[in-house]
Parts: C-alpha cells; sequence; structure tokens
C-alpha cells in the first residue's frame, strides 16, 4: 500500500481534510474508550487546526487514495519542545508501517521546526504504540503535566542526538 501524507492545512486545504482529521480524532478517542475533557478534548475538535497548526505545530493526515487512514499531530508544549499528540492508524491500514512512516515524519516536522526535544504520554496497553515509540528512540521520562488517566506513560525524544 502506498501512503501518501500531507499537511493539514495545507496550501490545497479543504474543510474535507479537517473533517477526516476531525472524524480520525473521535475513532482514536472512542478506541481509548478514556474521556479525554482534562485535555480540552471539545475544544480541541472545535478549533482544528488550533495548536497544530504552524508555525508551532503540524498536523499530518496519511491518504490511501481517496480514504483517510491515519493522522499525528504535532503542538508548541515550550520554546525547545514540542509535544507529539493523536498518533492513529484506522484498522484497516495497520500492520503496514503507516503508524512508523507517520512517527517518522512528525520527527522531522519537529527538527526543521526549530525543537529540541519532544514528549508524549500514552497509556501502558497501548503496548505496540510505546514499542513504536522507543524504537524511534523515546525513552520514559517523568511526568511533564498532570495526566490522571491510570496507567499514563510518559516518553520524550531530544533531537539533537
Amino acid at each position: 500500500m502506498q501512503f501518501a501524507i500531507q499537511e493539514v492545512p495545507h496550501a490545497q486545504a479543504t474543510l474535507i481534510d479537517l473533517t477526516r482529521v476531525r472524524e480520525l480524532f473521535l475513532e482514536y478517542a472512542a478506541w481509548l474508550n478514556e474521556d479525554l475533557c482534562f485535555q480540552g478534548f471539545k475544544e480541541e475538535l472545535a478549533g482544528l487546526p488550533g495548536a497544530y497548526a504552524r508555525p508551532d505545530g503540524r498536523l499530518l493526515l496519511a491518504m490511501l487514495d481517496a480514504q483517510a487512514a491515519g493522522c499525528i499531530a504535532l503542538r508548541r508544549f515550550d520554546a525547545d519542545t514540542a509535544e507529539v499528540k493523536r498518533l492513529w492508524v484506522r484498522p484497516a491500514f495497520r500492520a503496514g508501517g503507516l503508524g512508523r512512516a507517520l512517527a517518522g515524519r512528525i520527527i522531522g516536522e519537529a527538527r526543521e521546526a526549530g525543537y529540541r526535544r519532544l514528549v508524549l504520554d500514552t497509556l501502558a496497553p497501548m503496548a505496540p504504540a510505546i514499542a513504536l515509540y522507543r524504537s524511534l528512540g523515546f525513552r520514559e521520562i517523568a511526568a511533564y503535566y498532570d495526566n490522571p488517566l491510570p496507567g499514563a506513560v510518559y516518553m520524550g525524544l531530544e533531537l539533537n542526538s
């Protein structure tokens, strides 16, 4: 499968692109089966691209033909640090390396934006995601914010190494 990973909004971004991203974010939240209100999730959806817009953020959408297959986002955490958010690949498109491609692309985008480190949080039951992040050089770090969900795992990656 040959995926096209595009930035949203890009020069030809449309309301359709943002609608696709919203759908993916909602699928991700439903799959988690956790209340994300502590992250301002409803406001995030309503304001897309919001904090994920340039110059400080990125919002990537993976397409296969005319189907949205996955997404990932990046937002500024502080002057040197960006946070990776919302890595999601629809089940029908898993096992083809799309998650790795999206994560690798967002790492490159963070470097291009001048960030020195990346942080993210995930949940312990998401073992495949944790393994993916570790394979890309992420390591477990101390909590960088208060995630009230049980089993929160915090990870970081130094980009200048």
